[in-house]
């Protein structure tokens, strides 16, 4: 799902890559790096270098991901960070989230993401969330599926509209400093 929110972003000339965090030996804790061997400051670049930050995460025991959880745990660190102006680190940064999985629960972690998100000064475009959750106890997943349901199509397509159409407002008129 994370890629076809990417591919639908680029139908609208905005570009970018996929980072599976799950990947990298991101350290648990509230700073931006927690030392030696820590790849958190990386992934932190890239972000900071982003103008829209997907988070995508699939649904485990209704909660979001441990690794989903502990990308919020280390973006809590740029609430003490600040641009040139004083304002927050990621004021006039989108985000945007796509959730998956087998059981319910996708709305509580689109509602968590974008709390915490929100708090460390990303922006939300209006309907900034795509999901999909198959039955309970249903062995099929997202990635099976032999075509994307027209409702997640439709979502995916109004959230990278969305989220494009923010992003250059922001770019343009930026959040005020302080």
């Amino acid at each position: 799902m994370a890629r076809q929110v990417l591919d639908a972003l680029a139908g609208h000339g905005v570009g970018g890559d996929l980072v599976r965090v799950v990947d990298f030996d991101v350290r648990p804790g509230v700073e931006p790096d927690m030392g030696d061997g820590d790849a958190w400051p990386d992934i932190r670049r890239r972000i900071l270098a982003a103008d829209i930050l997907v988070v995508s995460t699939p649904t485990w025991v209704g909660h979001m991901s441990s690794v989903a959880q502990r990308v919020l745990e280390r973006l809590d660190a740029e609430l003490s960070e600040t641009d040139d102006q004083g304002r927050p680190g990621m004021f006039g940064k989108v985000a945007v989230t796509a959730v998956v999985g087998n059981e319910d629960g996708a709305h509580k972690i689109t509602a968590d993401l974008f709390q915490a998100l929100g708090d460390t000064g990303f922006t939300i475009p209006a309907q900034g969330g795509t999901y999909w959750n198959n039955e309970a106890m249903n062995p099929k997943d997202y990635i099976d599926l032999e075509e994307t349901p027209e409702a997640v199509a439709s979502t995916t397509a109004t959230l990278a509209r969305n989220a494009a159409h923010l992003s250059r407002l922001l770019r343009e008129k930026p959040y005020p400093a302080p």
